[in-house]
């Protein structure tokens, strides 16, 4: 982690979550190097071991034993994430592209990407196939496929070693489902060139004790949703398709400008491109001084020479050479609990070959298990009274996690005095003002958001739709923005970096909501802050909190949990995929939601002060009661199970503090979790609550009746 103290100064940038990458990101968490800030570009929160994949598609594995968390390993390294794919890197401008969002500079990069075994000459493949790589999106269609019912026909394209261990992976499962009908391999040439002649021999035996038929010397016509055509005219039945063969680098590295050989980006000993601050490592980099064939174990081998050049390369250091060996231990799958080694001639085999292979997998998966948690500092000798009460027991939470307590703020703006001004209108409890302007209506609120995520670009986001939830829930029409900005200590290359993504990303989300950014004011400081002061119009009266009546339905448009999920994020114990649903959730803006329910009686959004805190606002204004149904109140993936073990926000116990009479375990703690940007909560006519539900999921919105508002006063959790 760095030392807030120290500026950034220099921007890595790994694009790509390979076994290079992923070593890298664990080793920097042990030794970061002082004033570089790190990023890490991935389309998903996961990366799939490729050791494990043969395991995974025959069953012995879960999804969960196969996969390496990025995002849990990132926060570890003190990383930023970017879940999205590289689709370009400009080496003269230094930036590379993704989809969404501003380009990414960079001062290094890395390049671990991996390779694609999609065939877009092979007529129907695109359509009717699934390529074996990349390894995440293939293991989850064979899951999704590998759980139906019906008897099934498999076919694998290419004899190599990864056709054949996909092929007898793929049969095992389904033979122990009672599901084959099936399994074909087929090669255009002989099969299983690249393995000794005994290690061929025992793997041709394994495919016939298998049931599995080779097809060999053989070219493929086409491909249909249900069977394949070879050009001799046979057809070969196939429910499941997929490619092994012919794996190529993806096509925007051939538009990079780095020197290639066959599409791969060739390197030299110390993993350096045609470009001395571009490195590549993994299956998407092809050794110039020592040609290796595509193998995980050479990408192992490579981090730690990575890692050190890279380190170098950002510090004015010197580079060291990889040296790879040149034959390495090949244990291949055997679809059940067995496996073959294959080195120097020799090829046993059978269930302790398994045992050892397993063994290897899992040490190897270990390293990114099994990360130090966060752990709070050290009070000094001498402190006041109270020091360790208010630290707590756990880091102080972002977002809306890190805000003042109701009860402290209640207290401190208790004394303030009733405004003396005609144009403003009183709103009590209401977090947007009305202000009257030249006759017409306008609202006006402010917000900042304290990161508790490392990407400028979704903090940006986040906190635009959170500014903006104030004037949504009120049905006003967002007018205009200025921005408030804390930057980290950095260069002045940095900070132009930084506040270009920030500024776009602001822009787009501004402009999407009707909006403008006209202003603002940056500063530096320990680290990152993004609020937003923004302005609305109104063209028909204000929904505020005080319009609730009895026999009223209460709606909610988003899921809860996300204090608990990013408080679980920063102490290491949230799933990558959690987190990244989460901020998928807190990123989607709400104006649509707010359209549809422009005619509800009482709106609000929900943020720091939870659900429970909210309604409250709401009943407490509107001088009613409400009943909750915690079943039908839609949660955050995720959520339910770390609530369950006790994860909490920081701010839980004030949020709680409000009604400490009510009694809650577990998932129910949910109700006191500040939320940030969080979805609208309504008030609305019973007899139009139906329809306005579905026109919500019609927009794509998680939104649910929750409850209803009742006579008298106090909310009940039914």
């Amino acid at each position: 982690m760095n030392d807030p103290h120290l500026p950034l100064t220099r921007d890595l940038v790994l694009i790509g979550g390979g076994h290079a990458h992923a070593l890298v990101l664990r080793k920097w968490g042990m030794l970061p190097m002082p004033g570089a800030r790190l990023t890490v570009i991935n389309p998903t929160p996961t990366a799939a071991y490729s050791g494990m994949l043969p395991g995974f598609i025959a069953g012995h594995y879960s999804r969960d034993e196969l996969d390496i968390d990025l995002v849990k390993l990132a926060r570890f390294a003190g990383a930023r994430v970017i879940l999205g794919a590289a689709t370009g890197i400009d080496i003269t401008a230094r930036q590379v592209q993704v989809p969404g969002r501003p380009p990414v500079a960079y001062d290094v990069a890395s390049i671990d990407v991996g390779i694609t075994s999609e065939m877009p000459n092979l007529p129907g493949f695109a359509t009717h196939g699934v390529p074996a790589k990349p390894l995440g999106t293939f293991a989850a269609k064979w899951d999704a496929f590998r759980n139906g019912q019906d008897r099934a026909h498999i076919a694998v394209i290419g004899g190599g070693v990864a056709g054949v261990e996909l092929i007898l992976a793929m049969a095992h499962a389904l033979r122990q489902r009672g599901r084959l009908a099936q399994a074909t391999l087929i090669d255009n040439a002989e099969a299983l060139k690249g393995v000794s002649r005994k290690a061929r021999a025992k793997l041709r035996t394994a495919l016939t004790e298998q049931a599995v038929t080779l097809i060999e010397n053989a070219d493929i016509a086409n491909i249909e949703s249900d069977h394949i055509r070879l050009t001799d005219g046979r057809e070969v039945l196939s429910d499941f398709t997929t490619g092994a063969a012919s794996p190529r680098p993806y096509e925007w590295i051939a538009q990079s400008g780095l020197n290639q050989a066959d599409g791969y980006i060739d390197v030299t000993a110390q993993l350096q491109s045609s470009d001395p601050v571009v490195f590549a490592a993994g299956d998407c980099a092809h050794l110039s001084h020592a040609p290796r064939p595509k193998a995980g174990v050479f990408a192992v081998r490579q981090a730690p020479v990575l890692f050190d050049n890279l380190q170098a390369a950002i510090s004015g250091g010197d580079l060291r050479a990889y040296k790879p060996q040149k034959d390495y231990l090949k244990l291949i799958s055997l679809g059940e609990k067995s496996a073959l080694a294959d080195r120097f001639g020799r090829a046993p085999s059978g269930p302790l070959m398994w045992r050892w292979k397993d063994h290897i997998d899992q040490t190897f998966m270990t390293r990114f298990r099994d990360l130090p948690q966060m752990e709070q500092p050290s009070l000094p000798s001498y402190h006041t009274l109270g020091v360790a009460e208010a630290l707590g027991d756990k880091p102080m939470c972002g977002g809306c996690g890190a805000k003042v307590g109701r009860n402290a703020l209640r207290t401190a703006l208790a004394p303030m005095p009733d405004g003396g001004r005609d144009d403003i209108t009183p709103l009590p409890g209401d977090d947007a003002a009305l202000l009257t302007t030249g006759g017409a209506k306008q609202v006006i609120s402010t917000d900042h958001l304290r990161a508790f995520c490392a990407d400028p670009v979704m903090m940006t986001r986040i906190a635009a739709v959170h500014a903006l939830g104030d004037i949504w829930a009120m049905a006003a029409d967002p007018q205009a923005a200025t921005a408030n900005l804390i930057l980290p200590r950095m260069s002045a290359e940095l900070q132009e970096r930084t506040l270009r993504e920030i500024i776009q990303t602001a822009g787009d989300v501004m402009r999407d909501a009707g909006a403008e950014i006209i202003g603002g004011h940056t500063s530096l400081g320990d680290e990152l802050t993004v609020g937003f002061t923004v302005t609305g119009l109104c063209p028909r009266p204000p929904v505020t909190l005080a319009g609730a009546k009895s026999g009223d339905v209460l709606i909610l448009t988003k899921p809860i949990g996300s204090g608990v999920i990013m408080a679980a994020e920063m102490s290491g114990l949230a799933d990558g995929a959690w987190v990244a649903a989460a901020l998928a959730q807190m990123s989607r803006p709400q104006a649509r939601s707010a359209k549809i329910l422009q005619e509800a009686h009482a709106m609000t959004d929900v943020t720091g002060f939870g659900l429970y805190g909210h309604l409250a606002g709401m009943c407490e204004a509107s001088n009613v009661g409400a009943e909750v149904n915690f079943d039908a109140v839609p949660l955050m993936l995720g959520a339910a199970e770390l609530a369950a073990k006790g994860v909490r926000s920081s701010l839980f116990d004030d949020n709680h503090a409000i009604a400490p009479w009510v009694q809650t375990t577990g998932a129910q703690e949910l109700l006191f979790d500040p939320q940030t940007a969080g979805g609208l909560l309504a008030a609305v006519s019973a007899d139009e609550a139906e329809e306005m539900v579905q026109a919500l999921h019609q927009a794509g919105e998680d939104a649910a009746v929750i409850g209803s508002v009742t006579q008298g006063s106090g909310i009940v959790i039914a």
